[in-house]
């Protein structure tokens, strides 16, 4: 991780919850919070434990997840820099209702909940942020479950290929080039499924003529037929 020193100031400024607050109000807030970090791979918490305060992200990259009982990750959000964790529970008094984990060298800023309410008691146009950040995430969610229950691992896949290709694809003579954000084992997590699952459609797909894939290197090379896959019952 880098070793320059982040204005945890500069970075509230770009939140959903602190962005509206003056320059003076958001260096009150900054001197509140303390730095933590975090190695790839480590929890910042885990899911049923007390909540002990709010976290924004300052640099990296942090992954919020389910666990079932039998192991499987359901992924449910990525937060990057500027973004904010356990916004919630930090409110309502509960445990945290997922586990958090670093997928990179990741900094983050600490509030703890007492101090949080206070600022909120402060400048209520925060917890009126709050209320719209829980609800976009409560959006999130429904759009997960709904996918879930009503689409196939097929489906799933060719709607995060089709997202790629147009967000982040480059026309090639070929198709639209992309690389894969993230290993197929991440994307088996955040898709509610397996890794050999993803490889094998993956596979399929090359197979239909649809794609070519190069470990994570991706050509969409029929984008219509792609987006068919979606139509399908």
């Amino acid at each position: 991780m880098s070793t320059e020193r982040i204005d945890i100031a500069a970075v509230l400024k770009t939140t959903a919850l602190f962005g509206a607050l003056a320059a003076p109000e958001l260096a009150v807030l900054a001197a509140r919070m303390s730095r933590k970090r975090f190695a790839a791979g480590e929890l910042l918490f885990s899911e049923g434990e007390p909540c002990n305060g709010l976290y924004t992200i300052l640099r990296g990259r942090a992954r919020i997840f389910k666990t079932s009982v039998n192991g499987r990750e359901q992924v449910l959000s990525i937060e990057g820099s500027g973004g904010t964790v356990a916004e919630l529970p930090v409110f309502d008094g509960g445990p945290y209702p997922a586990s958090v984990v670093a997928v990179n060298p990741t900094e983050i800023a600490f509030i703890s909940r007492r101090d949080f309410q206070a600022f909120c008691i402060e400048h209520p146009e925060v917890a009126l942020k709050v209320l719209a950040v829980v609800g976009a995430r409560l959006r999130q969610l429904v759009g997960i479950i709904e996918e879930l229950s009503f689409t196939t691992i097929r489906q799933r896949l060719a709607s995060t290929l089709l997202k790629l290709a147009q967000n982040e694809g480059t026309k090639t003579v070929d198709g639209i080039a992309f690389r894969l954000p993230a290993s197929h084992q991440e994307m088996a997590h955040q898709l509610g499924t397996v890794r050999e699952l993803i490889s094998r459609n993956l596979a399929r797909l090359q197979a239909e003529g649809l794609l070519e894939v190069n470990a994570r290197e991706v050509v969409v090379k029929d984008l219509p037929g792609l987006a068919a896959l979606l139509d399908q019952g």
